[in-house]
């Protein structure tokens, strides 16, 4: 059977922080607020994927409130998502997202997020798309008070 899920994540730019986004650390003045390495690309695959299969979201598996995962990478809990979905019998297809920022520009940096990705989940650098945009200047994109994140996900299972 054949099953997909969308994520969607946005955090707030803040001084003091690594921009970490695909697991790339990304030369930046600010980075993303948040619990773990804030790596919201990273956060909407995880729930796009967990999504997919019906099985929760990542508060609820990785809750903010739980200090093991302070300042952990999302790669690593990307793996353990992995890990779930294989105990569940489901194989993923193929993922495709998208960051807003309206800066950096992370061009230069997609093919790393991919390759860091599809290593991640054991897939081919081909099953995995990322693509990056600006909000053309509106918003709190536009303003660059943050990023925001969207993800989907193609997984076949036997549920």
């Amino acid at each position: 059977m054949t099953r997909v899920g969308i994520g969607y994540d946005v955090h707030s730019l803040v001084v003091g922080r690594k921009l970490i986004l695909g697991g790339v650390d990304v030369p930046f003045e600010r980075g993303l607020a948040g619990h773990s390495d804030a790596d919201a690309l990273v956060h909407s695959i995880m729930d796009a994927l967990l999504g997919a299969a019906a099985l929760g979201d990542i508060g609820t598996h990785f809750p903010p409130t739980d200090e093991q995962y302070r300042g952990a990478s999302s790669l690593v809990l990307l793996s353990r998502v992995s890990e779930l979905l294989a105990e569940n019998d489901f194989k993923i297809n193929n993922i495709d997202s998208t960051i807003i920022a309206q800066k950096p520009k992370l061009a230069v940096y997609i093919d790393q997020m991919r390759l860091n990705i599809s290593q991640t989940l054991g897939l081919t650098i081909d099953q995995v798309s990322v693509k990056a945009t600006t909000s053309e200047g509106l918003g709190f994109i536009g303003r660059v008070e943050g990023i925001a994140t969207f993800a989907i996900a193609m997984i076949e299972g036997s549920r």
